[in-house]
């Protein structure tokens, strides 16, 4: 007999005789980008370590003349990304180099050199890491879309660009992130049947390889295209499904930012402005974190919107004199704390003088123009009861002298009104008057009536279909 310390070792012999599933080229491609990427943060080191004890002529000839001859400092630059380095120790300068490049054009507005930057640092990307060349060339449409207005179509053009070359090259990384940077842009103007179609594929490819970081990017975007066409249980799955995919991995902080501010845009929908404000500050002290001043800024500007939705416009003044309102002090905070005062004036005429002072901070920021919209509606309905209150019959006109609006306007905002039922009563056009009738109890005897009726039918059809099934005659029946 044997022992079993041999038995076991037998099975393990058998296990290891197996023959291997086969392998998969993509996976095993992706794979070794994955951990390129992870290496690259200790390259990095390498490198920079390398670039204290190494000089280039060029590039130090270039950062001193580069505010004064752009030009001929975007000459040496290109002669150090493109000169020979069979050491590897130039790349960390080769790297700031072509950011040095990037910034000059970002700030002479010189979109054709843009386009063409990427492709003439090919032969440069050739002799390092893939994974490293992902994050240059991603560093660099982050920085055009970061530092120069107006520059969506650009970002669309350089990831198209990059898209094809990835494809020629078989660089499925970095392909699969230029396809999710290009949704966003695709998102951003408003092309949401493109956007939609790529993120069908991309999600695909992405599932098989099982990047769980670049799934919550492309959820994400999913869900914010189904909230943009206001299919929110679309919206609201999209985002469960990049929530669940975060939970499973590592999420930096500001991807988790993004998340928690999406969460609160869908709460406010749904208006639960209490979950919102708790989400949207969460996003908040992620951007705060990462040192993302403009988005921290948005962040609290709908956490003041929230407590305005939730009809607690006194805790907005708290915030705006706290630690948060003090460090973002400006026009988005300036304009939520007038909402505020309009607000609690019950002002209709306040509310428009600010919506028309910071147009650019209201109504062009849609989930902002959104919930004030509503808001407005509600406090011109609510000052409409209060004016009518008293009266039995009023004219129209009257009406729209005391709350100092358009006659025709106010005439049309009665009517919705008493169809919503949110008052009893009629316009009587004929003489231009409002009349208002007294909330009385619905009376319950007619509807009972009805229902008695129905029921004794229901009775007699009953009784007549078992009466047919009877095999007698109709006289015998009658007697």
């Amino acid at each position: 007999m044997p022992s079993r310390k041999k038995r076991g070792s037998q099975k393990k012999r058998k296990v290891s005789q197996k023959k291997a599933p086969p392998k998969d080229d993509t996976k095993m491609d992706t794979s070794e980008e994955k951990k390129q990427e992870k290496e690259v943060k200790l390259e990095e080191k390498k490198q920079e370590t390398k670039a204290e004890g190494v000089e280039s002529k060029e590039y130090d000839r270039a950062v001193e003349i580069e505010d004064v001859k752009p030009e001929e400092a975007i000459k040496l630059y290109k002669q150090v990304t493109l000169q020979d380095d069979p050491t590897g120790d130039y790349i960390k300068i080769k790297e700031n180099a072509l950011y040095k490049i990037t910034a000059i054009y970002i700030k002479q507005n010189r979109e054709s050199d843009l386009k063409g930057l990427l492709m003439e640092c090919r032969p440069f990307f050739d002799t390092i890491s893939k994974a490293k060349v992902a994050k240059m060339v991603r560093n660099v449409i982050e920085k055009v879309g970061r530092e120069m207005k107006d520059s969506i179509q650009l970002q669309t053009d350089l990831c198209e660009d990059a898209i094809a070359w990835c494809k020629k090259e078989k660089r499925t990384f970095l392909k699969q992130r230029m396809q999710s940077r290009i949704a966003d842009l695709y998102f951003q103007q408003h092309r949401y049947k493109d956007a939609l179609g790529l993120i069908k594929r991309l999600l695909k490819d992405v599932k098989k390889f099982d990047d769980k970081l670049l799934l919550v990017e492309i959820e994400l975007i999913e869900s914010k295209i189904h909230h943009a066409l206001e299919n929110f249980p679309k919206a609201k799955g999209a985002l469960t499904a990049a929530r669940s995919a975060a939970n499973a991995v590592y999420c930096p902080p500001l991807l988790q930012a993004e998340i928690d501010i999406q969460s609160g845009i869908l709460c406010a929908e749904e208006k639960d402005f209490k979950t919102a404000f708790s989400y949207y500050y969460e996003a908040f002290e992620g951007y705060n974190t990462v040192s993302r001043p403009d988005d921290a800024v948005l962040c609290l500007k709908y956490m003041l919107l929230s407590k305005i939705m939730a009809n607690v416009p006194e805790d907005v003044y708290s915030i705006v004199n706290g630690k948060a309102g003090i460090k973002y002090a400006g026009p988005s905070v300036s304009a939520m704390k007038s909402v505020a005062d309009a607000y609690k004036q019950r002002s209709i005429h306040a509310f428009e003088d600010v919506y028309t002072k910071y147009k650019k901070e209201l109504a062009d920021d849609v989930i902002v123009s959104a919930h004030l919209s509503e808001l407005k509606n509600n406090l011109l309905e609510q000052n409409l009861i209060r004016i009518i209150e008293p009266f039995e019959r009023v004219q129209i006109s009257h009406v729209a002298k005391l709350i100092k609006l358009d006659c025709t306007y106010i005439e049309n905002k009665l009517s919705e009104m008493i169809l919503d039922k949110k008052f009893a009563g009629i316009l009587d056009q004929g003489s231009g008057d409002l009349i208002v009738f007294e909330n009385t109890a619905d009376d319950k005897t007619y509807a009972g009536g009805l229902n008695t009726i129905k029921g004794l039918g229901e009775v007699v059809d009953r009784l007549y279909a078992k009466a047919k099934t009877l095999d007698v005659p109709v006289d015998l029946r009658s007697e």
